[in-house]
């Protein structure tokens, strides 16, 4: 019985699938021949996690955030001496960067946290190892796999400008120069004319009005 109540044909659940098979045997296969044949990856795939140490500044946001703990870093502080300033700076120097991909569970959340664009994506995928131990990359291997990093998209020409870019700008244009948001006016928009003070010259006189009707 179906759910309308009809009563249903014997066999045609049967009938139904072997229609369904022999459609699927009659198309071609499109098995990929890996590894001969390197696939072709949507350009956001991840992959393994490459760092950028030059950017790194040991904030530990992304050790913090991971929700697996595979992350450890170790660094030192050390003295950088500013000409003219009044004392010494410190600053981080990184030590360790190791991930271990063994426990990674590629949920992204320590690339999107990195204030300052050290961790990147890749497509490479392959870097099994015999052992589990060699899945713990540290960071001269992880800062060799930046060479794979896919360049980013372009940006939209129509878009607004990022804020790297809007500083820039306002930078090289000086101080009390107008930029371009500020001198920007919506299409349709008219500017309001100036509200005229009763006792300015401009202000028209009281005889002048509309009288009442």
């Amino acid at each position: 019985m179906s759910e309308n109540g009809d009563r249903i044909a014997p066999g045609k659940g049967l009938l139904d699938g072997l229609a369904v098979t022999f459609k699927t045997m009659t198309r071609r296969s499109t098995t990929q021949q890996y590894p001969d044949v390197e696939p072709d990856l949507p350009p956001r795939s991840r992959g393994v996690i490459a760092l950028l140490e030059e950017n790194c500044t040991v904030c530990m946001l992304c050790a913090r955030e991971c929700p697996d703990w595979c992350i450890y870093i170790d660094s030192h502080k050390e003295e950088v001496v500013v000409p003219g300033a009044a004392r010494a700076r410190q600053r981080n120097v990184l030590d360790k960067f190791d991930i271990d991909f063994s426990l990674c569970m590629y949920c992204g959340i320590c690339i999107e946290v990195c204030p300052f664009d050290a961790l990147h994506w890749t497509p490479e995928f392959e870097y099994a190892e015999t052992d589990v131990l060699s899945l713990l990359h540290d960071k001269d291997r992880l800062g060799d796999w930046m060479r794979t990093v896919p360049p980013p998209p372009a940006h939209d020409v129509l878009g607004e400008p990022s804020k790297e870019e809007a500083t820039a700008a306002r930078k090289a244009a000086g101080p009390g120069a107008a930029t371009a948001a500020k001198t920007a006016r919506p299409a349709g928009v008219r500017a309001t004319p100036p509200t005229s003070d009763p006792g300015s010259p401009s202000a028209p006189p009281a005889s002048a009005k509309e009288p009442e009707r």
